[in-house]
This record gives C-alpha cells, structure tokens and sequence, in this order.
C-alpha cells in the first residue's frame, strides 16, 4: 500500500473535493508533481513550500498549508487531528516520557493522559510498528494522532532544548540540605570537571525571548511563588501562563536579566527599572525591563517593543476614513496642541510613534521627552526623565525651547506645571503631542481643567484630541461569518443596526490563533477636532456634556460607533466590542 503522503493523486483528489484547491490548480501541479515524486518528496511537505493560495478562501495571501492537508487526510481516515499550541501543552508529559532523541528520530510527542491511556501525537499515525514501539517502551496502551511535521519539531526543539536547560540549572542550583545549627560555615568545592550554571540560565533566558518574540507576546511577567516560578506571556492583551518552573532557578534568572539590562544585581528590596535591545534575525526589539520585590522575592515584567509595531503606517492603526482625514488634518497645522487619551495599554504610545514618524523629515526637529523611552530611534532627540537627579518633564520643558525643536513630544502631562510649559510651547509657534489618562476624548478638556490650566489657554492651543483603545481582531484564518440579531447590535448601542439581523465574523479557533479565535489588535478611535463653536465652549468654561454634544452634532464619531463600524465590518467580534467599551 503506498504511504498516503506520497500519493498524489489521492492528496488531489481530497483537496478538490473540500475545495482547498481547484482543478486548475491541480493540473498546473501535475506536471511538477513528477520531478517532485522521482526524488521521493513527501507530497504534503512538497505542497505546503509551493504556498499556493486556497481556492476557498477568495484571498491570495492565504496559502494551502501542511496543516490544511493533514486535515483533510486525517478525516477521511478517522485520525484525531490536533495543532500544538506550546500553551496548552504540560511540559513535564511531554519531556519526561520520551527521550528527545527518540521523538525526534520519530517524530512523536506525548500529549496527555486519558485515564490509563497515553495520547501520543505523530506525523503518521498509521505506523503500526510505531505504536507498538511506543506501547513496549511506554508500558501503557496509546492512541494515536496526527500533526504538521513542524508543529512537532517546533516543540520538541523549544521544549527539550529548554528543560534541558532549566534542570541542568536546577541540579547545580539548588542548595544542599544542611544542618543550621551546624555553627560552622559551610563550603560545597566544586569539582574541576564541574559546569556552572550561567551558560544553562543564558540558554533559558535566551529562549524565553525567543519565545516570547515568535508566540507575538507584549509582555513576560516571571513570578516568584512559594515553591515554584510562573512564566507568564501577554499576547493580544491576554495573560497566558507558559512555563512553570523550579523555585531554585528563579534567583538566578532575575540576576541574568538585570544583569543584561545594567541594573544593579545585588538590590533586592527595592523597585528597579532598565532596558535593553535584544536582536533576532532580521529584526530588533527594544526591552523594558522592571523589577519589585513581592512576597517570594523579586517579579521580574519585561515589556516587549517591535519597532515594526511601533511605527506603523497611519492607515494601518485602524482609523476609519473619515477619522483619518480628520486626524491628518490636524498634523497639517504648524503650532498647536495635539492629545491623546486613554489608560494604559490602549495603544497611545504606537499612534504617537507612528504620528511623529509620519511628520519626520531631514527639515523637522523633533525633540521627545518620555518617562522612559519607548523606542530609540536615531531621527528624534529623545529625552528620558530621571525625576532621582532633577530631570522632570516640567524641568526639560524649561529648557527644551532653546534647543530650537519643531515638534515636542511630552509623554504624559501630569501636572500643572508640565501642562503650562507644554500650553507655552505651543502658543510660541511649536507642535506639541501629548497623552492623558482620560475615558474619551472630551474629558480630556475636563482633566486640564481639573490640572489648573485656564480655560482660555486651553481653547487657544487645543488643535485636537483622539481616544483610543485596542480591540482584538477576529482570526483571518478560522474567522467564519455568524448572523446577530438587530435587537442585540440596538442594545450595544450600534446605530447601524436597522436590520432584523446582521453579518459578523466569529473565530472558530485554529493553531495561528492558539484556539483563541483571534490573531492581532486594531485601535479603535474616537477624534475629537476643536471646532470654532467647540472652543467658544470650552472658553466660557462650558461643561462636558456640552462640548460632547456639540463634537457629535459636526460629525464626531464616538469610541463605541467605531467599535460597532468594526464589529459589522467582520473585524472583532460582539464581546471584544463589550469588554473595550461596555
């Protein structure tokens, strides 16, 4: 019987009939298949390097992947299909059960127990030599599934390569049990053969920026507990706990990254912060690093910044047409204010970036002041603020006039002190951008009211203010359409929703988007231009409901209308549109 991977026409004849490739595919591959077979490629992996666009999908950008393929294969022969998402998977099944040069010898993973029964996932299940193997070596009864060969490579090498790592850190780590009443002190010499345990802990810290780089994650918290460490990413806004890991390693962990990130190792007691750039590839990210002493010892958060994340092109950010315009035409004014709202983690700091990329040319000076830096980025002159030695936002400002800038950038305003310098620059003829932490756009105006500003200094300076938050976007891979009544798009507030029922897109859950249903965030935005009639109110000190009602009548789209654009656009989903705005 020929191995169903490489059989050709039967692979063909699958994905014709679930419609993954049309017949104008298949007879363009016909004639490369030959060549392809005469050197004995397995087909599945032979089709998934061609990236030959879906015939379903109606997009050319999504390609025809080993998984797809398998997928197929394996409903048609009763196989349990899975997709190894390294979250969801236990380390210590996976790594203590087999040897890592038997699984990847033969492409196995072991993946939880069903009762009595050890689920073991392979490339080809049907290997029945395999399986006895596995049932001799394991002493348990398995059942088989099936994965992409890269699935299964992937964690075998990030898994393997890593608890290697941690348990050989572990063993020369952890301390030995000794007798405290002993009074003499105690020595442990090591022997001359013996490996220390910085290379293993590099390897691991290594790894967990890797990690943390490819799984798309904004954050790693690592988190002292009683008896052991937690390793936790933020991906899309949402914590995943990823690696639990010996308490004895977690001392050493913390001394590798604040030793990285030139902070001071043998301060414990005390909140720390550092930075550092890490490089992979072609690509590099900035690292902010903080540290604070916490019941079991020191938590360790760093923040991940891609500068492919942080400067994005301004139609990217998720701005609806007309916003956009609007927005635009705000950087077209020479002096003025510029403001932007919302708590943290909603996206400011990328627009920011992104805006003052957008406004960068040989010709501007752009002048930055940040508590810390975002990103360093050699076509600004960036600031930082250490309030420790004096050097505060009020106190830069002071001074930053002289050093003739075009554009100023205030990473927050705070006080009324920064918010009079920043209203001063403006009024002397610069552009000045800035954030508050504001629920929307017109409480911005209350909030640098409640700081002290005058309200005529406010309407002479204020261009404009955009609120923001970030919403995650549906899956483009598993995303299919599911219809939503017209009452419950009318009780969220969708004024589109005149229709008995509408069209969104839901995620079904899939292995690029770790079964979450989604894969990325997009902001959403609401721009609020200072209009003539707007600055008359706010320089008769008018109240916020005034100013809100008067930027909705010339056409101001509110948070949660663009949160509704996209709900219906089929870009999020009905609970991301609850959770950002209620």
């Amino acid at each position: 019987m020929i191995h169903p991977y490489f059989d050709s026409h039967y692979i063909f004849s699958l994905l014709r009939a679930n419609g993954l490739l049309s017949q104008k595919q298949i007879e363009k591959l016909l004639t490369k298949v030959v060549i392809a077979k005469r050197k004995g490629q397995d087909i599945v992996q032979w089709l998934d390097s061609l990236k030959i666009p879906r015939a379903d999908s109606g997009d050319e950008q999504i390609f025809l992947d080993e998984a797809d393929i398998l997928a197929v294969i394996a409903r048609d022969r009763n196989w349990p299909f899975r997709r190894l998402d390294p979250l969801k998977l236990d380390m210590e099944v996976v790594t203590k059960t087999l040897s890592s040069s038997f699984a990847r010898k033969r492409l196995v993973l072991p993946l939880k127990w069903h009762g009595n029964e050890l689920e073991i996932c392979t490339y080809y299940p049907g290997d029945q030599e395999l399986k006895e193997d596995l049932e001799r070596a394991c002493q348990v009864k398995t059942r088989m599934s099936v994965a992409p060969k890269k699935d299964i490579e992937g964690i075998i090498r990030e898994f393997f390569e890593f608890k290697r790592s941690i348990a050989a850190a572990e063993d020369i780590l952890a301390a030995p049990k000794v007798d405290i009443s002993n009074l003499e002190q105690y020595v442990r010499l090591m022997s001359p053969d013996s490996k220390g345990s910085d290379k293993y802990i590099n390897q691991a810290v290594d790894h967990l920026f890797q990690y943390a780089l490819d799984q798309r994650a904004s954050d790693i918290h690592i988190e002292p507990k009683r008896s052991e460490s937690h390793v936790r990413l933020r991906i899309d806004g949402v914590l995943h706990t990823v690696y639990r890991l010996p308490r004895a390693i977690h001392d050493a962990l913390c001394t590798r990254i604040k030793a990285m990130s030139r902070m001071d190792i043998a301060e414990k007691r005390r909140p720390q912060d550092g930075r550092l750039k890490i490089a992979r590839r072609d690509d590099e990210a900035e690292v902010r690093v903080s540290t604070v002493p916490v019941a079991f010892g020191e938590k360790v958060v760093l923040r991940l910044q891609s500068a492919e994340i942080l400067f994005t092109a301004l139609d990217e950010l998720g701005f609806a047409p007309n916003d956009l315009v609007t927005y635009k035409a705000f950087l077209q004014r020479n002096h003025g204010m510029i403001l932007m709202t919302g708590p943290t983690g909603s996206g400011k700091s990328t627009t920011l970036y992104s805006t003052l990329r957008y406004l960068s040319s040989p010709d501007v000076n752009i002048v930055t002041v940040e508590d810390p830096i975002e990103m360093v980025y050699e076509d600004f002159n960036q600031i930082a603020v250490q309030p420790q030695i004096g050097v505060t936002f009020a106190s830069i400002l002071r001074n930053i006039l002289r050093q003739d800038p075009d554009i100023i950038m205030i990473g927050e305003i705070r006080d009324l002190e920064t918010a009079r310098y920043a209203v001063q620059a403006a009024l002397t003829g610069h552009m000045v951008f800035s954030t508050l932490h504001t629920n929307d756009s017109v409480g911005a105006v209350t909030r640098l009211r409640d700081l002290g500003l005058e309200p005529y200094l406010i309407a002479s300076t204020l261009i404009g203010v955009v609120a923001q938050r970030l919403v995650r976007k549906v899956c483009v891979r598993c995303g299919r359409p599911v219809s939503l009544s017209g009452k419950r798009l009318a009780a969220i507030g969708c004024k589109d929703a005149y229709t008995p029922a509408a069209k969104i897109m839901q995620g079904q859950g899939c292995n690029l988007c770790r079964d979450t249903g989604y894969f990325g965030r997009v902001g959403i935005y609401e721009v609020l231009p200072v209009s003539e009639e707007i600055r008359r109110i706010i320089h008769d000190s008018g109240e916020e409901e005034q100013i809100r009602k008067q930027a909705i009548k010339s056409g101001m789209t509110t948070l949660r209308e663009d949160a509704c654009r996209k709900l219906l656009g089929g870009i999020t989903t009905l609970e991301e549109v609850i959770r950002t705005v209620g």
